[in-house]
């Protein structure tokens, strides 16, 4: 799969909803997670869609633009047989790093060794150079490890404390490996960023992770007014849950080939579509929600 195939980042900038439909709980409208961790996503297919969107791939691009065509697939009702879902693959974007809010340092980047084993089973299946990165960091189930050698924001006499729970800080070379390449993967070329990064980021027990992805996102109550009378129509109030912002979600994408005899190669595909972009994405597009930075990490592939 190496073979063009990259990763991608989605850096929330104002909070997220990709729903999952109505909830059974107090939440009415959940967020996507996944079945076996329970940890938030966001479907492959939605960031596929808001691309299409983003480089207008309408209905009549999509029988007569070459490029459009090979990329997000064909669109020719009266001909079905023609049709094509496109040669760009995103699979989901997974969780990497969960924003939470901090006693000290206002919020921390919280990953955790189950996360970053995944991200990195991810680098390697994209053809990435990632042996400098620990495959398993080890962290006890009252601790938190620091970024060794970075002045960290988020300790406090060697305590950290996030939302209601508290853990015992460990420097380690391992977290400090992992932060200094999400930050060059997440920020390129920001060196405010960056910084800003490896002072908040912070591996948790997987334990804690586990919990704060479940209860550390943002749930929101929504009501619609009567136009009349300004106030709430009956029925009309629900909770909606959201992926907070400075949340980091990665994924890949890949293209094997591309359908049709125009010409176009699969690395000339990825180029012209896989660019660093901002863009809104889920729901709420006309409240503020949902916008995000897509930064597409070519480092160690091919095309």
């Amino acid at each position: 799969m190496a073979q063009n195939t990259r990763i991608y980042w989605i850096h929330v900038i104002s909070p997220l909803h990709v729903g999952s439909g109505r909830g059974a709980g107090y939440v009415d409208l959940p967020i996507m997670r996944e079945k076996v961790t329970g940890w938030p996503l966001v479907p492959g297919s939605a960031v596929k869609g808001v691309l299409a969107d983003k480089y207008e791939a309408t209905p009549d691009k999509r029988k007569t633009d070459p490029w459009i065509v090979a990329a997000f697939g064909r669109s020719d009702e009266a001909e079905d047989r023609k049709a094509n879902s496109g040669s760009l693959v995103f699979a989901d974007a997974r969780i990497v790093c969960l924003p939470v809010r901090s006693l000290y340092g206002t919020f921390a980047w919280c990953a955790s060794p189950a996360v970053l084993r995944r991200l990195r089973r991810d680098f390697e299946m994209a053809g990435a150079g990632v042996a400098d990165l620990a495959a398993d960091l080890s962290v006890r189930e009252d601790g938190a490890l620091l970024p060794d050698g970075t002045a960290s924001v988020l300790a406090h006499d060697n305590r950290l404390y996030l939302e209601d729970l508290d853990f015992k800080t460990e420097a380690s070379s391992g977290a400090a490996a992992w932060a200094s390449r999400l930050a060059e993967w997440v920020f390129p070329g920001n060196d405010t960023w960056q910084k800003a990064f490896l002072e908040r980021f912070t591996v948790l027990p997987d334990n804690a992770f586990n919990f704060l992805s479940e209860t550390g996102t943002e749930v929101n109550a929504r009501v619609r007014l009567e136009d009349k009378t300004k106030t709430v129509a009956s029925g009309a109030l629900w909770y909606e849950e959201a992926l907070p912002a400075e949340t980091l979600l990665a994924g890949i994408v890949w293209c094997d080939r591309v359908f049709g005899n125009n010409g176009i190669q699969p690395a000339e595909l990825m180029d012209r579509f896989c660019r660093d972009t901002t863009l809104q994405m889920g729901g709420d597009a006309t409240t503020g929600k949902g916008r995000v930075r897509l930064v597409f990490t070519k480092e160690g592939t091919d095309g």
